[in-house]
């Protein structure tokens, strides 16, 4: 008598636990993947049902971006509270494959379950997304990529600095060709020419003074520094005005011009590389002017 009160008392336990573990409303679906033109069929039921509640069930088909497909609405079993929904997998909506979620509402109570449908397109995700479970999933971001200190990044690649070389600091007599310091080149200072003498090639000589008709007075010339000087020019008249106005006068010149340009062209080199020689010549011939 004892067993039998005992195994009663057990088995009722077992039969509360069961009943108290079921969920307000439940959803199932009849099968686990469906394919285009199939009939979805979604079950379930409620606890506690009362058959006085005129509320219906609602269903609704969602795809795997979660666009609604289908909805429906069913009035339960007023015996056992169970209800039961019917899907054509048809039409424009149901394009997409993957994963499917039937939500399920009875008053306030939710429920909800998924299935797998392969009659439509297969989903095709972003470019920083990934397909988990039939949905696209925001991919997580890179860690940051960090360079060495001799390192630079370019296009998410770690690449060598280019190093510039500085330029050197040339000398005072240095200048710097191809990036290397090169020796000035010596400048050679030209010599400073005195009067009656020319620079020819680095080298003051004598200057040529051109013969005017009737001659020059080379000696003068190069005593007094210059065919300009008013000594010069006051010897000059003299043989214009007074000497060669005569056809005597112009017999001696031409005698005299053969026998003084024999020797005064020295004399002038002369007085032109010595000053002391110059100023004695002169000391005597300025009292003959």
């Amino acid at each position: 008598m004892l067993i039998g009160i005992v195994s009663s008392t057990g088995i009722a336990g077992i039969a509360f636990s069961e009943s108290h573990n079921v969920a307000p409303l439940t959803a199932e679906s009849e099968a686990p993947l469906y394919e285009g033109g199939d009939t979805v069929t979604i079950r379930g039921a409620i606890k506690d049902y009362d058959r006085t509640d005129k509320t219906a069930v609602t269903v609704i088909i969602l795809d795997p971006l979660g666009t609604i497909v289908s909805i429906a609405q069913v009035s339960p079993n007023e015996d056992t509270g169970e209800y039961e929904a019917l899907f054509k997998a048809a039409g424009p909506l149901w394009k997409l494959s993957g994963e499917y979620t039937a939500k399920v509402k009875y008053g306030s109570q939710p429920a909800e379950v998924v299935f797998q449908f392969t009659g439509g397109v297969a989903l095709t995700c972003g470019e920083n997304q990934e397909l988990v479970n039939g949905k696209c999933i925001d991919k997580e971001p890179p860690p940051p990529i960090t360079c060495g200190p001799d390192e630079k990044l370019e296009n998410g690649v770690c690449v060598p600095k280019e190093v510039t070389p500085e330029e050197p600091v040339c000398g005072e007599n240095q200048i710097l060709v191809d990036g290397q310091c090169m020796d000035k080149e010596p400048t050679v200072e030209e010599p400073v020419c005195g009067a009656g003498t020319i620079l020819v090639e680095g080298q003051c000589v004598p200057e040529e003074v051109p013969e005017e008709e009737g001659g020059g007075c080379l000696i003068a010339t190069a005593t007094f520094g210059s065919e300009l000087a008013p000594q010069v020019q006051f010897l000059r008249e003299i043989r214009d005005n007074a000497v060669l106005s005569t056809a005597s006068g112009t017999s001696f010149m031409t005698a005299f011009n053969a026998f003084y340009y024999s020797f005064s062209p020295t004399v002038a080199d002369l007085e032109r590389q010595n000053p002391i020689f110059k100023e004695t010549v002169k000391v005597a011939i300025t009292p003959l002017l």
